[in-house]
């Protein structure tokens, strides 16, 4: 335990050697005010990160994640340090006498280990903080110690103030404690071993093998013959909950926590079984659209609440408990501070214990209202008839943020703007003296849009029309495989009347690298809207052609801001020479202004010989290749129409963005859930729900064997 002080000891004596060269005014400021300033600001860092802890699950806002940030780190290290400065303060109250102002500040350490057991909305910031859990019970180990040697360093008996601080470093160690084996528990290992069944070792071979051979020694003729279990009986719960039709977000959040069950082995690298897997697909192949996203919204949100915040503690019988303890010890310390006596202590310090208490006070107000609005709360209450009905509608009366559960964003990204230019530059002279013009202009050209209604369902019409082309579960496995040679194959009676060279390139675009198949295809849905909407601001009606171009621009956003969410390539690296051959094609031609005028150019030149013959593969731009698949496109609209076209672009994109899904690792669709979620990680879990994925395994289940004597 002396070792808390011994370090602090030594910190703030190299800390006050340092400042012995401010001037007399500011030291004497810079001692009065050192720790006063440090408690009121782990108390602002808290508020932070209450409120916003949360609100990243639905917000792509850069600023929101850099606060959070800025607060999740600096939180743990300003408690920190105030417990370290009340150590090393307490050799100056040494003595017969304890100075009172020595006192109250004692007073503030149970209120620094409620602030490192951090609030409910918040435990990591990112799942690499779950894998540390045994360096956050190291530092509850340090801390409490070093808290509780400054509290007996000034203990006296005859201190009101020291009584009434009890129930509070109860509280503290208590939220110290949760944090703690809420880490543990989320970390990859621990998660991993809580979705393990238990062991079961089959039925007694042996045993079976020895009445075989007696039966068979007797003059038997012995048989053995397979016969199925009884299948497991389901839980019928969820059937009475869809049919109270009193809270209406029942029968969703009912299936969503069903299937959450299911479905979280994926994220601990677990085998879903045959009969998982045929249960979740009966319920995505009879929902609607907007039915069956509402379930992975709600499934994504429990898999955030898993991760990143209590939640799995909160909701549970010891988590209820544990929140009426420390908000009930919260209320007591503030009653008793209100009636002892304070006229000895120093007004501010009387205020800032005030702050103190009125602020846990509220943030256990928050963390309670937080819990009692939860969808986990609703899904519990729809479960107790008209008892829970009652509680739902007053529940309803608080203003709390339901519906969104996530951004319902996606990202956006142009080649042909970015080349162009097409944003006036900010701040030019200050980016280049900081050397960050280049990233900051990267970051410049991208933008978020609403996911439409629309765009759902094509992307839900599409897989739901493969699963049920391939209703066997082996060949759905071979879909992931497919980034738009199956759109070709669906489509091959039409497409094969085009000409062979045009085949030909389409079949080369779904065959390279698939980072040089999203510029390609990304060029060529420019170069193809922008052929067919010559003047600027022209109105699309085709459903298609606005789905295209969403996927499009929000692939390159993926290949360019995301790259670690796509199979490994040098996507980077094509992008950058794609854009330099693009400026220096631009730049040639000064007339080009704009979109519309940079794709008819573009257009025009003669692709007639490809560009690698010409060129070479030093440089590792597709900007002509990509005007070479534009032609093909073309070619295929001038047979078959622009409908036809579009509804074929869009095909392929949404294949296209199904491969990048299913390839994207569990812990990379992890961490884009604290960034507002990713539409990439929802169409992953759809996918799993129609069969596509890997982690299943290809049984008819269970099955026993008995033997018959004839």
């Amino acid at each position: 335990m002396m070792f808390v002080p011994f370090v602090a000891g030594m910190f703030f004596s190299r800390k006050r050697e340092a400042i012995e060269i401010l001037p007399k005014s500011v030291k004497t400021l810079w001692n009065k005010w050192e720790l006063r300033s440090m408690v009121i600001f782990s108390l602002f860092l808290q508020s932070i990160l209450m409120v916003l802890g949360k609100s990243r699950k639905r917000s792509r806002r850069n600023w929101v994640r850099v606060i959070l940030w800025l607060a999740y780190l600096w939180a743990d290290s300003i408690a920190t340090a105030s417990l370290g400065v009340l150590s090393s303060n307490q050799g100056e109250s040494e003595g017969g006498f304890i100075d009172p102002n020595y006192v109250i500040t004692v007073f503030w350490a149970p209120f620094l280990l409620l602030h490192l057991g951090g609030p409910d909305t918040i435990t990591a910031y990112s799942l690499e903080d779950n894998e540390l859990w045994l360096r956050h019970l190291l530092g509850l180990l340090v801390q409490v110690g070093g808290a509780i040697y400054v509290f007996l360093t000034a203990w006296t008996s005859t201190n009101a103030l020291y009584i009434i601080a009890i129930p509070i470093f109860f509280s503290g160690i208590i939220k110290y404690g949760e944090r703690t084996w809420v880490l543990r528990s989320a970390s990859s290992e621990h998660f991993r071993d809580s979705m393990l069944p238990d062991p079961d070792s089959g039925p007694n071979y042996a045993r079976f093998m020895e009445d075989y051979d007696s039966k068979k020694e007797e003059g038997f003729k012995v048989l053995s013959e397979k016969y199925p279990e009884p299948p497991v009986e389901e839980d019928h719960s969820n059937a009475v909950i869809e049919n109270n039709g009193k809270i209406p977000e029942a029968p969703i959040l009912s299936k969503a926590n069903t299937f959450f069950k299911i479905f979280k082995k994926l994220p601990a690298n677990l085998i879903l079984s045959f009969h998982d897997i045929m249960k979740s697909r009966n319920f995505i192949q009879n929902s609607s659209f907007d039915e069956a996203f509402e379930v992975i919204e709600v499934e994504l949100g429990f898999m955030y609440d898993v991760f990143y915040t209590k939640a799995v503690l909160v909701h549970s019988l010891i988590g209820c408990v544990l929140r009426l303890i420390t908000f009930s010890c919260t209320i007591a310390v503030f009653v008793a501070f209100l009636m002892i006596e304070k006229h000895i202590y120093l007004r501010v310090d009387v205020t800032i214990t005030y702050m103190l208490l009125v602020g846990a006070i509220l943030l256990e107000t928050y963390a309670v209202i937080a819990l009692v609005c939860s969808e986990r709360t609703i899904l519990w209450l729809s479960k107790h008839g008209n008892l829970g009905y009652i509680l739902y509608n007053v529940i309803s009366l608080i203003p709390w943020p339901r519906k969104m559960r996530w951004s319902d964003a996606m990202g956006q990204y142009n080649l042909l703007s970015y080349c162009l230019k097409d944003k006036p530059a900010k701040c030019q002279i200050i980016q280049g003296m900081l050397c960050i013009s280049e990233l900051l202009e990267k970051y410049r050209y991208q933008n978020s849009k609403e996911v439409p209604p629309e765009l759902k369902n094509l992307i839900f019409k599409e897989l739901k029309q493969k699963c049920t082309n391939y209703s066997d579960l082996d060949p759905l496995k071979k879909l992931l495989t497919c980034r738009g040679k199956m759109v070709l194959e669906a489509n091959e009676d039409s497409i094969g009347v085009i000409r062979r060279d045009d085949l030909d390139i389409l079949k080369r675009s779904f065959e390279v690298e698939f980072d040089q198949s999203i510029l390609l295809w990304h060029i060529a849905t420019d170069l193809c809207y922008y052929s067919d909407h010559k003047r600027k601001n022209s109105f699309v009606e085709d459903g298609n052609c606005k789905a295209s171009l969403l996927l499009s621009d929000y692939m390159l956003y993926l290949l360019v801001m995301c790259p670690f969410l796509l199979p490994n390539g040098i996507g980077e690296i094509r992008f950058k020479d794609t854009c330099a051959e693009a400026c220096e094609f631009f730049k040639e031609r000064k007339s080009i202004t704009n979109g519309y005028q940079a794709c008819a150019k573009l257009l025009e030149v003669n692709t007639e010989i490809p560009p690698l013959q010409v060129k070479g593969d030093r440089s590792k731009s597709v900007l002509f290749d990509a005007c070479r698949l534009a032609t093909s496109l073309k070619s295929l609209k001038d047979l078959y129409g622009n409908k036809k076209m579009w509804e074929f672009v869009g095909q392929v994109w949404v294949e296209m963005l199904s491969y990048a899904a299913s390839h994207c690792g569990w812990s990379d669709h992890a961490q884009q859930l604290r960034r507002g979620g990713e539409l990439l990680t929802h169409i992953w879990l759809l996918m799993a729900h129609f069969g596509l994925s890997e982690q299943f395994q290809i049984s008819e289940g269970h099955a026993r064997v008995k033997l018959t004597v004839q």
